[in-house]
């Protein structure tokens, strides 16, 4: 495998740890959290959404 791909590898596996901790941990806050948020317009959630995909971004850059 190549650089990338291993490195994307391990990015996706961490990404679903932190992801299925909470649900894991503190399942019924977990399920207010997702109802509370299907009850954001599209618009609140693109802005959190590029508010994560930025600060990604950004802790890339500072790890590089």
């Amino acid at each position: 495998m190549s650089d990338f791909s291993d490195a994307l590898g391990l990015a996706l596996g961490l990404v679903f740890i932190l992801e299925g901790l909470v649900p894991l941990l503190w399942p019924g806050q977990w399920r207010r959290y997702v109802t509370e948020m299907l009850k954001l317009r599209d618009g609140q959630l693109r802005f959190f959404g590029l508010m994560a995909v930025l600060l990604g971004l950004l802790m890339l850059w500072w790890m590089r």
